[in-house]
């Protein structure tokens, strides 16, 4: 497993040599959630003890906690590149976002196939 997950959250998996500890943050979101563990086990446990404060400390501060990879984003590319996918996905007749969001797909699928 290449990433932790608990309550809709992504967290990464690092390991520090100096420290000879497991470490990562989690992903997709502004603020910093950080979290560390000798073992795995610990790792794991200190993640989702990470989320579940940062969940119950925006609910006593009355604020939303931040949701991770929300299904939006923007994408900056050459003209000359933009033409060229609107064109394509025109002639699909696809709009452009369902044009990328398929590309976006098509790539995740070949990588999961070649891993």
């Amino acid at each position: 497993m290449k990433y932790l997950t608990h309550k809709g959250y992504t967290g990464s998996i690092e390991y520090s040599r100096e420290d000879d500890l497991l470490y990562g943050r989690v992903l997709g979101i502004k603020g910093l959630i950080s979290y560390d563990g000798a073992t795995g086990k610990e790792l794991y446990a200190d993640f989702k003890g990470a989320i579940d404060e940062y969940i119950t400390t925006c609910e006593e501060q009355g604020v939303t906690a931040e949701k991770p990879f929300k299904g939006s984003f923007n994408v900056r590319l050459s003209s000359k590149l933009h033409e060229q996918a609107a064109l394509l996905a025109m002639e699909t007749k696809t709009s452009l976002n369902a044009f990328v969001a398929e590309s976006i797909r098509i790539r995740i699928m070949k990588e999961m196939k070649e891993a």
